[in-house]
């Protein structure tokens, strides 16, 4: 579940890592008698970041974007935080994690959301990402939902990293802004036969292992990131918490994710996957308990679905946890007296091809944002609830 984000967090030790964003001189809040106070700053912990204070904020909560630029920048418009001039800048204050998979704009979209970033950080805002079962199945060498242009993709970035002396951060930051260039020059080359060269295709297969495998330049880039996030009481990852989880440790789970995404495999002592997180039916990337539609469970179904939401989200002191993952063919949606929300809607043409939506958040109320008759700038927006 790919996802921006940007009131209190639990208990922490007063050793554990802490980092302020401060805001910027222009980040005001407005008051409703004409005054402006300053906002207070973000306040991250943990490594990578887990719980996350933004008081103030409003957040926004995109779901799975599956490799579609075009229909990510969408969803950013949509949100209010990305410019519509096509020079991709931040225009937003605050904004769940597939990006990876059956679309050919992977490190495209890796790239907008870190530039994004570092432009909502100097405003006083911020951009978080929440890692899903594709992230890590990526890393783990699972590429069955690679679309055949992402490998092209991977080989042109690994070209373009030899331009930039390979200096990772300063050609990962431009990637955006030069990748189409790249994908058109590469069209224009190809030929009726490139679709059966099984070298050129190899070639794609061996850069995406390289980018990805655990170690590697984009799996280390990954791996800044959790499988699990606190935004004030809003709980975010992309399949679902459980109990159980809880119980392990939402910290260490995002800690251990992120050793081994970053930890080469050719040591003895080289980090396993966390099979917690990343493996299985009830594994945090991989579960649908909470995704499934009520109206296909029976009553009884339904109250043991409901109660370990409700003992997830007390364990954790949490109002509510949003998900992707499973696309809604309803769009974003609530369920279980809205302790759960759903935001994967299948946006990516190489899932749904549906229209984007985004959910709101503003304190303790939450609304969803969707275009209206596929024109972006005639938007339908439901209640707070």
């Amino acid at each position: 579940m790919a996802s921006l984000y940007l009131n209190s967090l639990l208990p922490l030790p007063p050793s554990h890592p802490q980092k302020l964003l401060e805001p910027s001189s222009s980040s005001l809040l407005s008051t409703s008698n004409g005054n402006e106070l300053a906002l207070k700053p973000i306040v991250i912990n943990g490594d990578p970041p887990t719980f996350v204070s933004a008081p103030a904020r409003r957040i926004v909560a995109v779901g799975d974007l599956h490799g579609d630029l075009g229909k990510a920048r969408d969803a950013l418009q949509l949100a209010g935080v990305l410019s519509s001039d096509g020079r991709d800048q931040w225009v937003g204050q605050d904004t769940v994690g597939d990006i990876l998979d059956r679309g050919d704009d992977e490190i495209a979209i890796l790239s907008l959301l870190r530039s994004l970033d570092d432009q909502a950080k100097a405003n006083g805002g911020a951009v978080f990402q929440v890692n899903g079962n594709h992230e890590t199945m990526n890393v783990e060498g699972d590429f069955r939902y690679v679309d055949a242009r992402a490998f092209d993709e991977c080989t042109d970035f690994l070209d373009y990293l030899e331009d930039y002396a390979q200096d990772w951060d300063k050609a990962f930051r431009n990637w955006i802004f030069e990748s189409r260039q790249w994908k058109e020059d590469r069209r224009s080359s190809q030929t009726y036969w490139d679709q059966w060269n099984v070298v050129k295709r190899q070639k794609g297969v061996i850069a995406r292992s390289v980018l990805l495998r655990p170690g590697g330049r984009l799996a280390c880039e990954l791996s800044r990131h959790g499988v699990i996030l606190r935004v004030n009481n809003w709980l975010f990852c992309h399949g679902g918490l459980l109990p159980h989880h809880v119980a392990y440790g939402i910290e260490r789970i995002n800690r251990e994710v992120s050793t081994w995404m970053r930890s080469p495999t050719n040591y003895e002592d080289s980090p396993q996957m966390p099979f917690i997180a990343t493996r299985g039916y009830d594994s945090v990337v991989w579960s649908r308990l909470y995704s499934r539609e009520t109206s296909e469970l029976e009553d009884y179904q339904i109250e043991q679905v409901n109660k370990i939401l409700h003992d997830t989200l007390e364990a954790v002191g949490a109002k509510a946890m949003v998900v992707g993952h499973t696309p809604q063919l309803s769009g974003v949606n609530c369920e279980y007296g809205c302790g759960i929300w759903r935001v994967d809607v299948g946006m990516s043409s190489g899932v749904l091809d549906s229209r984007p939506e985004v959910l709101e958040i503003r304190g303790d109320k939450a609304r969803v944002i969707r275009s209206n008759r596929d024109r972006l700038h005639e938007l339908q927006v439901a209640d707070y609830i």
